[in-house]
């Protein structure tokens, strides 16, 4: 899958900016190749600045209250908005009624909508009509491609030559995507051809090169979809390493997903996102996370790789505790253990690249 850089975007993010439900508008603030992202839209933060509610550093992208408002603040500027981009990713992926009008109005102020919910925008009788009289287009990103365009498993994934990294998780909106971005942009900073194969809405809302979107799929070509963007990337660009973003977790009772990535990818080596404060699955009372070591030797088992490395989110950690979580986590595992978002990925890369040494 391909792409190319497009328009002025608000993303559209009401009431979960800052929340798990919000890691689609989390990675457009923090990176989009295909969008120039003008604000985000969650009235609860209005006022402030994307960049230091998430990573306490700001970017220059504002919040507004509504969709209106961020409409006007643009509307005399060099970049008028030209897209609503639905920021926001629910459980189930599907669409309250607040959010719908709320995509109404945008439409009526002649807005494009690209949307990665499971609830299609294209097939709302009353928005299709709506966005047909007012001239815009509608993208749901997880439809799915017709059968006829589908791929099973071939095997011909034993072709690619390069090396093949996991991003994998403990649990789902753990932050794997951001730190597959960040090793992609360190493997090239260091002088290596990489290419990022992403699984799902967000990474191609943000403009990834070669991908899926796993969840949508029927499931008889999940894998063979993964094999395919997997072996596509490599035969157009033969880069030295292919980073494959990874979905849920193997033990997420809602979300397991890893499964096909490690059969069908069939990557070198695995690298595991831990958030260590977070006790429950993500949008799961009371389901309780298996523990870091458990989930390792899964992975280990089902692949026959090793996990070479545990990335951290740092959510509900004071910065000053970091240092000390990584070193009990390192002592516990015998894992190198880093915290990418805040220290990059230059270490990591080093990691990898002793891999690389022993794999040629």
């Amino acid at each position: 899958m391909k792409t190319s850089v497009e328009r002025n975007a608000i993303v559209y993010c009401e009431g979960a900016f800052d929340t798990p439900n919000g890691k689609t508008g989390h990675g457009l603030v923090r990176r989009s190749d295909r969008y120039r992202i003008l604000s985000v839209v969650d009235s609860r933060h209005a006022g402030d600045d994307t960049g230091r509610i998430l990573d306490g550093m700001a970017n220059g992208i504002p919040v507004h209250a509504d969709v209106s408002e961020s409409i006007d603040f643009f509307k005399t500027g060099p970049h008028p908005a030209t897209h609503l981009v639905i920021g926001l990713a629910p459980d189930g992926g599907r669409l309250d009624a607040h959010a719908r009008d709320d995509i109404i109005g945008a439409i009526e102020n002649g807005l494009n909508v690209d949307s990665g919910l499971h609830d299609f925008l294209s097939e709302d009788p009353e928005i299709a009509a709506l966005a047909d009289r007012r001239h815009v287009k509608i993208r749901d990103v997880r439809k799915p491609p017709a059968r006829q365009d589908l791929h099973f498993f071939t095997g011909k994934i034993e072709e690619v030559r390069s090396l093949k990294v996991a991003v994998l998780g403990t649990d789902s909106a753990i932050g794997k995507r951001t730190t597959a971005w960040i090793l992609l942009d360190a493997f090239r900073s260091a002088g290596y051809s990489a290419e990022f194969v992403g699984t799902g809405q967000t990474a191609w809302m943000q403009g990834v090169q070669y991908g899926i979107i796993l969840d949508s799929l029927i499931n008889d070509f999940v894998s063979g979809e993964i094999e395919h963007a997997v072996w596509t990337a490599w035969q157009e660009t033969r880069p030295d390493i292919i980073i494959i973003e990874g979905q849920g977790s193997l033990m997420n009772p809602a979300y397991p997903g890893g499964f096909e990535i490690l059969s069908a990818g069939r990557p070198d080596a695995v690298i595991l996102q831990h958030a260590p404060a977070r006790q429950e699955y993500d949008g799961f009372p009371g389901y309780a996370i298996h523990p870091l070591e458990k989930q390792i030797a899964a992975i280990e088992l089902i692949s026959g790789k090793r996990v070479i490395a545990v990335t951290i989110n740092h959510e509900n950690l004071s910065k000053k505790d970091i240092p000390g979580v990584c070193d009990d986590i390192a002592k516990a595992t015998g894992l190198p253990v880093l915290d990418v978002l805040l220290d990059g990925a230059e270490e990591l890369v080093k990691v990898l690249v002793q891999t690389i040494r022993k794999e040629g």
